[in-house]
Formats: structure tokens, sequence, C-alpha cells
């Protein structure tokens, strides 16, 4: 049985960090999503792998190669244009010619959640299985409808609040016979002008072969669609990998819990770290700094003297200069924080924290979150970002600074101030 991976999308509301690198990429807890994805399905036994892929493949293609590095024969099919799921899954008809595992590419699930589908499907022999989770909010996804506690009856897209036919939620992970090809082959475009695989499986329920449910919990799988999703999935990881200390930690810091530190990774004398925590190859934390929880440094970070970074994702090549402060952001790759920036992580009135998704104002229903910073930002001294902000790649930001909006890529942000200098009175 082979896994067939999607990772075509472009994850237009993961901008701007995914204005240069496919979502599938990020990395939480030192490793993209994909590779998360690639090693569980591998951890449920199977031995090869389909990547679907479409926006920024070829980085997708250099990062696994055929798949060596994972004990994976990996392959790849391109998706000719975003058409959605449906078409996605069909794409990869010529390669697969048995029963086979799909998965979405920018989910995080336990392996066994993926040992439980395949044995749903190898014990009752239907069409299909598909993962339902319970959500608390029906209307944000795909909701199924059981028959007999076991049978996909039907699927609802985002039900209207409160006419949901279940909580359950259509979780991204399926086991399919080759009969879904058929089906796929009969679907229609949406009104999005996508095909959508979830039209698949109800006509395949709707002409009598069998859709079954396999329930999971919601603790063990995650869906990443927004960037404070990222913050979640980071601190999902950390929880769950094996923590180990190789790097040059001096006297004088202290790791509280389960710390990661890679083995040319540096913490400096004074340095607190608290776990889960991950901090990457060649990366130097301190002196006299603070790492809160749920953090991960990528490769070559510098974290200056005095600083305090608390439940954020910094990515490869980032310099955080003394006496800043991080807090619940995202900060890309090759940014430099000048001494004192701030990232402000919680409104003055308590709120949850709002941000601009895909020009719509989006609640994020967290009650701290900082900013997100795409690639190569840069900031002056005691910059200042407001909670929820984002700043695409390439901007500076100049000293004294509020950014209390979004800004766009390649922006010059400036205080303007007037200055009133003259000479003394004797």
């Amino acid at each position: 049985m082979k896994a067939v991976i999607l990772a075509a999308g472009e994850g237009v509301r993961l901008q701007p960090i995914t204005s240069t690198r496919p979502k599938h990429l990020i990395k939480v807890a030192g490793k993209p999503i994909l590779e998360r994805c690639l090693e569980a399905v591998k951890a449920a036994g199977i031995s090869e792998a389909i990547v679907v892929t479409h926006y920024m493949g070829d980085a997708i293609r250099r990062y696994f190669g055929a798949g060596e590095t994972l004990g994976l024969k990996v392959e790849y099919v391109e998706q000719k244009a975003v058409l959605g799921t449906g078409n996605a899954a069909a794409a990869v008809e010529p390669s697969v010619d048995d029963d086979f595992v799909l998965v979405y590419g920018d989910l995080l699930f336990d392996s066994d959640v993926a040992k439980h589908v395949i044995d749903l499907f190898r014990t009752e022999k239907p069409a299909a299985v598909m993962t339902v989770v319970p959500v608390e909010h029906p209307e944000s996804y795909g909701i199924v409808e059981l028959q007999n506690d076991k049978t996909v009856k039907r699927i609802v897209e985002k039900p209207a609040a409160g006419e949901a036919p279940s909580n359950l939620a259509n979780a991204g992970l399926y086991a399919f016979s080759p009969e879904v090809f058929d089906a796929l082959r009969q679907v229609k475009a949406s009104v999005r002008g996508e095909w959508e695989l979830t039209d698949a499986i109800s006509l395949l329920a709707k002409r009598g072969s069998a859709v079954l449910a396999a329930q999971i919990a919601k603790t063990d799988w995650m869906d990443i669609g927004r960037p404070w999703d990222l913050l979640e999935a980071n601190s999902w990881a950390l929880r769950r990998m094996q923590h180990e200390v190789y790097g040059n930690v001096e006297d004088g810091a202290h790791l509280v819990g389960p710390v990661t530190v890679a083995e040319t990774a540096r913490i400096r004398s004074g340095a607190y770290i608290e776990g889960p925590s991950f901090i990457d190859e060649g990366s130097d934390v301190g002196p006299n700094c603070y790492i809160r929880a749920c953090t991960s440094l990528g490769r070559n970070v510098r974290v200056g003297n005095a600083c305090e970074v608390k439940n954020s994702i910094i990515m490869d090549g980032t310099h955080i200069g003394h006496l800043s402060y991080v807090g619940d952001s995202i900060i890309c790759e090759r940014c430099n924080l000048a001494a004192g920036t701030i990232t402000a992580n919680l409104r003055l009135d308590d709120g949850s924290v709002k941000m601009l998704v895909k020009g719509e104002v989006v609640d994020t229903g967290r009650r701290k979150l900082g900013a997100i910073l795409g690639d190569n930002v840069k900031t002056g001294i005691n910059a200042l970002l407001m909670p929820g902000v984002k700043v695409g790649a390439n901007s500076w930001i100049g000293a004294n600074f509020t950014v209390h909006r979004d800004l766009p890529a390649n922006t010059f942000a400036l205080l303007k101030q007037e200055e009133d200098i003259h000479e003394k009175s004797e």
C-alpha cells in the first residue's frame, strides 16, 4: 500500500511565511510539516510515498529527493494547476494500481492514527475509509454525518452555525480502493471551479459503496491553515519528540524540562531555557537570556544578551539583538531585530487578538499573539510591533517605529519627527 501526500497548495492564508517557501516545508520543532507527515505514514508500515506538488514544487523535491534519508521510496507527481483535492488525487492514478492511503500534507498526526485507518480498511474492505475528528466549531470544516455510528451518509461543507449534522469534521486522512478514481472522473467542478475529493467520497456513498469513518481524538491530530496554527503545531511536536542535549552548555546556564540542544549549538552562561524547546545546529543563545517553553530556534540563530523569547518559532539565520522581547511570534529566515525590539502579544483591553487573513479581519481566538515577520526583515532599535501584525519579506522598520498594521513586502517604514535644536542660552 502506497501513501499519497497532497502538497500542491500555496498556503495563501499563511503569508508572508509562504511567500518564500511552500507551506509544507515550514519547520515546526526543527522539521518540516511534510517530513513529520512522511515519518508518521512510515511508522504505520508504509514504505512508498507519492507527493503531489505544484507551488514551489522544486523546493520540495530538492529537500526530500528520492526519500533515502527517511528510509522511504518517494516519487513526485505534478498537479498542473491547483484545481482542488479531487483534481490532485486524480493526478496520481497512473502511479497507483492498488489500495492506497491519501493524506493532506499540511497535517500533523500521530502514527497510530494512520495505523487505525489502515487496519479498519484491511479488516472491513470498504471502498473508502475517512478519518473524522470532533471539533468545537463545525461551521469551519467539512462535517460528516454518519449512520450506524461508522458509515458515512453525507458530507456537508462548512454548514451554517447551528445546522451541522454532527461535530465530526473531515480530518484529511483516508484509505481508498482504486474505485475512487472512477468516482473522481464523474464529479463536477464546484462553484469555486475546483474538483473536490469529498464530492467523490459522497458519490461513492450515494451509489451504495461502503464508506466508513474512523474517529480519532482531537489531541492526535492538527490541521495547519493559519499563521497562529503553526504555534500550536510547534507546541504539539515539541511535546511529542524525544529531547537530547548534545551542544555546548556553559556553566551557569540552566535547562529546565525537556530541551534539545543540537551538537554545534552554544548556550552561554546565565541563559535560562524552559522545555519543551528546541535549539538547532549553529545557534548561539545568551548570555543572561530567557527562552520560555514551546520555542524553536532554527539553524544559526543568535539570541543576544538579556533577551526573552516565548512560545515562538525563530527560523534559520535570524539575529535577535540584546534587550529584545519576542512573544508568541513567528520570525522567518535571516531577520535582524535590533536592540530593544519588542513584539507586543497582549491587547490593552485583554481581548482576543485579530489578524488580517486574505483581506479579512479574523478573530484568532487567542488572548496572546505577537507578530509574523517574513524573510529578511530588519528593525531599528526600540522598534515595536503590535499584536497580530504581519510584515512582508525584505521590509525594514526604522528605530522607534510602531507597526500597528500589516506592512507589505519590500517596505521601508520610518518614524518622522520634528527637531528643535538650538544653542543653549547662557
